[in-house]
């Protein structure tokens, strides 16, 4: 197909997947002719992969440049090329809490890590958030949370479980479709979990506080 042809399949606009193209963000496609290229359905995938990350992911061009040339690399093994999308996802700005808060978070994160037998993930940024995260609860006072957060690494690693149950349907031989899937879990996974978790929270909040009879209404 024609550049025109794959911006229609995948909605993006001719002048950004030029420039996808010069950022190296996708690969360039077949030439024949000096002015024409054709590309095919392993752009359609790439380009969707780049957007998703992108447009959804907010993650930056530069740090989707470093993810592809990753992905790309031969020889690189399929867990690498996975680590190279989801540490993208890196913490965001912290908010400035005490240092008793953060260092009792801290201590908190290495005792979850070492119980559960997480020693090979201590490098992933995603640690640095829940560090952050826990600290953030200690100084507004809500240590309820911390106090369970060995039950939140078990929903975590159901949640994985289940991503991990999608990935098994891919293709593992086709390493764009497998991390195509991996960025899909972890992204629009979280908007997922994270609207689940507020429908059940509003049923249970139903269940334990709200009246019983007529009086008792939905909140607009």
């Amino acid at each position: 197909m024609r550049i025109a042809e794959l911006s229609q399949t995948t909605g993006v606009p001719v002048p950004t997947i030029k420039y996808y193209v010069r950022e190296g963000l996708l690969p360039p496609g077949e030439l024949t002719s000096p002015n024409q290229a054709q590309y095919g359905q392993a752009h359609v995938r790439r380009l969707k992969l780049v957007r998703s990350l992108i447009e959804v992911g907010g993650v930056s061009v530069a740090a989707v440049r470093d993810a592809m040339r990753s992905i790309d690399e031969p020889g690189t093994d399929l867990h690498t090329k996975l680590g190279a999308t989801h540490y993208l996802l890196g913490p965001a700005a912290p908010l400035s809490v005490g240092a008793e808060d953060l260092e009792q978070a801290q201590g908190e994160v290495e005792t979850l890590l070492a119980d559960l037998g997480w020693e090979s993930v201590r490098k992933n940024p995603a640690v640095a958030v829940l560090v952050q995260a826990l600290a953030t609860l200690h100084w507004l006072g809500q240590d309820g949370y911390a106090e369970r957060l060995a039950s939140y690494a078990d929903a975590a690693r159901d949640a994985a479980r289940t991503d991990f149950d999608v990935l098994g349907t891919s293709d593992l031989a086709d390493a764009d479709a497998v991390i195509e899937s991996a960025v899909v879990g972890t992204v629009l996974g979280d908007v997922l979990l994270a609207a689940l978790r507020r429908l059940a929270q509003e049923q249970m909040s139903a269940a334990a506080f709200r009246p019983s009879g007529p009086a008792s209404a939905h909140p607009e």
